[in-house]
Formats: structure tokens, sequence, C-alpha cells
């Protein structure tokens, strides 16, 4: 690995620190039922959720969009915190991570972001928790990212870890001028090389690891 030591951690919610992906697949179904459409297994909603529902809700709904999107989102604050789990090893690796200030850049709407960090405990651990709509533009814009770095009062720059598990993040990390450290295989998006991340750890247990290797460093001893 050849990243910098971290000043700051972002991380992505879905995919990177839970699997929330019922939850998703269940409004997004109900969306597709009202039109008319094939509603999408579990894999096509974790292939196809990239760009947060204003960025991709008008190319699949066209004109009538946003009744499509007030019917996911009926659907998903009825149903989203009885599928929501944290993945392998997360839990270790922000607390690897305390000695840095954290925050969650997502493309999940912010209101129902921070009532899932409520909903696990997690809300603590974080100094800002963005969702799509917080800000002016969402991932793949260096927008959101920023954002929250301004409220952490953090410079960008390399020594910022964004953490995510698609292309999207990476792309936003890098527009921001900060590192884009892939959490997991990203089968679902093309896969490690594909994304060409500044670096990769395969699950949480490994990133945890290296945080805390990091932590025990003499510039924190």
């Amino acid at each position: 690995m050849s990243l910098p030591p971290p000043r700051a951690l972002l991380w992505d919610w879905d995919n990177t620190l839970v699997d929330a992906w019922a939850g998703v697949q269940a409004g997004m179904n109900a969306a597709l039922r009202a039109f008319g459409m094939p509603e999408w297994t579990v894999e096509e909603v974790r292939a196809r959720a990239r760009l947060s529902l204003r960025e991709s809700f008008p190319a699949l709904f066209g004109a009538e969009w946003e009744k499509a999107r007030d019917l996911f989102y009926t659907e998903v604050r009825a149903r989203h915190l009885e599928f929501i789990t944290p993945l392998a090893g997360v839990a270790e690796a922000m607390a690897a991570g305390a000695s840095w200030p954290q925050g969650v850049v997502s493309n999940k709407q912010g209101p129902i972001l921070r009532r899932e960090a409520e909903h696990l405990g997690w809300s603590p651990r974080f100094g800002v928790l963005l969702g799509a709509g917080d800000a002016v533009a969402d991932k793949p814009s260096p927008a959101p990212v920023l954002l929250a770095l301004e409220k952490l009062g953090v410079a960008p720059g390399p020594e910022v870890w964004f953490i995510g598990d698609t292309g999207v993040d990476m792309q936003a990390a890098r527009a921001a001028g900060c590192s884009a450290v892939l959490l997991g295989d990203a089968a679902h998006d093309g896969g490690v090389d594909l994304l060409a991340p500044d670096a990769h750890f395969r699950d949480g247990h490994e990133l945890a690891k290296c945080l805390l290797g990091l932590a025990k460093a003499p510039q924190f001893a």
C-alpha cells in the first residue's frame, strides 16, 4: 500500500459499512411495479445502484420520475430498518479509525442515512453524515466530499482516505483530491482492476488491521 497515513477517513455507506440492499430493492420494486416495469432482483439492484436517485430516476422513469421517487421513498422509509446489517469487520475498522476524524458521504437520501446510523448506534462515531441532497450535487461529484471535509475542518488531500465500494466512490474521491480506497472485491462494479483504486482492502478486518498499525505508529505514540 502506497497511501500516506490518513488525516481523516470518509466512508461510503451502502455495501461499504452496511448491507441494506433488501430495503433498496423493496423501494425500487415498488416504483417499478407502479410503472408496469419488470422488478429487479437484488443482484440487479446491486449492479445498477450507483448514482443518487435524483441522478438516475429521470433516465429510468422519464417525466414522471418524481412520482417514482415518492413511491420509492415511501416503501424504503417503511421498511429499511428491518433489513440493515453491518458488514464483516467494519465495526472494528471504524473503531480502529478513532484516531482520526471520520465522516460518511453516501448517495442514500440524507435523512434515511442518518436514521440508519442512529438505529445502529453509530452516529457518535462520525463528525458528519451526508447523504444525497445534502450538497449541491451527489457523488461522483466532489461536492459532498468537500462539504464533509469542510464540516470536519479538514483540508482535502491524499491524506484523506475516501473508502467505498464502487467506481462512483473512487471518482468522487479523486475529483476531491483525496485517496480512493476500495473496500471489498467490487464484483458488482467491474472488479478491482477496472476501478484501479489507490489502495484495496478485501474486507473490514483487513482495513482494521491496517488502521490499528498506523494508529500505533510513532506519530500517534
